[in-house]
């Protein structure tokens, strides 16, 4: 596996786990068809699915880190381009005709900037996105 793609699975097993913490249920993950994917699809305690997109960035030293956050440098979800949102959305329509839900639902997009050798996350939650 490439390793922009253990980065990436690093993060979305990090946003699994954060959402439980919150009291999510993971419904499914890497609900992937060709024409999109959704990265984790989670149920809150009130019943509301969300659709959430994970991104992650690496970074070599905690200091590296520090700096790109305290400078706002390139951020994860700057990542999340038009393409991306686009294939996102086809996704989610897919899912949601495949499940036949028709429950209130929501978009997120968690972030981390990771550290892996030295195990430190920071964690961006951006709740609640319209995808246009």
């Amino acid at each position: 596996m490439a390793r922009h793609n253990e980065i990436g699975k690093i993060g979305e097993n990090l946003a699994a786990k954060w959402l439980i913490s919150k009291g999510f249920v993971i419904v499914e993950e890497n609900y992937l068809r060709k024409w999109g994917e959704i990265d984790l699809v989670a149920r809150e305690t009130a019943g509301k699915i969300h659709f959430v997109e994970v991104k992650t960035v690496s970074y070599e030293t905690k200091s590296l880190l520090e700096h790109a956050v305290s400078h706002e440098t390139w951020r994860p979800e700057d990542n999340v381009h038009r393409n991306k949102i686009d294939r996102f959305k086809r996704a989610i329509q897919s899912w949601i005709v495949e499940n036949n839900y028709n429950g209130d639902w929501q978009t997120d997009i968690i972030t981390f900037r990771l550290v892996p050798r030295q195990k430190i996350a920071r964690i961006k939650l951006i709740d609640n996105v319209i995808l246009d």
